[in-house]
């Protein structure tokens, strides 16, 4: 495995499992829902981010480069979002219903990688510093897999974080408690964007 490859994986991963919107919604989601009603949210934020990364890599690097207020732009509406987002995590009723569905959408998720500042940063960052314009191919193969296989595996660990903090939950008072530390950490995640 060369340094490169060991290099890529190590920053995707610290990227996609560190602190974030998506793993703040997906801890939240498990946490409230449990793990079979949080696949559809996990598949449109590993599928969602993939295909992000496509087009980072293919269409959107070259524009950014030329036009870096569209970057701007998806800041701006990825925060309106996500204060939205937060605001429904931190309302969201702890009922103990068998029924309740889950509010975030497979479609929901995967739009959202598309305004998602910490998703489409990493995108750039990892397309620019590891595709290689001499050996663009599997360069590019290569960062796109690991950024995949990085979505998907964090995505589904902070799910399962979420599920295994269902365990102490014994009243609808940690419920509540629960909810506001994610949301909390969305609004975090905003004010990093913007440091």
């Amino acid at each position: 495995m060369s340094s490169d490859l060991l290099l890529l994986i190590g920053i995707s991963f610290s990227l996609g499992y560190t602190p974030g919107p998506n793993n703040a919604v997906a801890s939240y989601s498990g946490f409230n829902f449990g793990f079979k009603k949080t696949i559809p949210l996990i598949m449109g934020v590993g599928f969602g981010y993939t295909v992000l990364v496509i087009l980072i890599n293919f269409v959107l690097i070259s524009l950014f480069k030329t036009y870096p207020i569209i970057q701007e732009i998806i800041r701006i509406l990825g925060t309106v979002f996500l204060i939205y987002l937060a605001y429904k995590i931190a309302t969201a009723t702890a009922s103990n219903n068998e029924k309740k569905t889950n509010p975030v959408t497979f479609y929901d998720t995967f739009i959202f990688q598309f305004i998602n500042p910490k998703g489409v940063m990493a995108a750039t960052t990892l397309i620019s510093k590891f595709v290689d314009q001499g050996n663009y191919i599997s360069t590019s193969v290569m960062v796109i897999i690991v950024c995949s296989l990085t979505a998907f595996s964090s995505i589904t660990a902070w799910t399962l974080l979420g599920k295994f903090l269902r365990k102490f939950a014994t009243n609808n008072s940690f419920i509540k408690r629960f909810n506001y530390v994610m949301s909390g950490l969305i609004l975090v995640c905003i004010i990093g964007f913007y440091i």
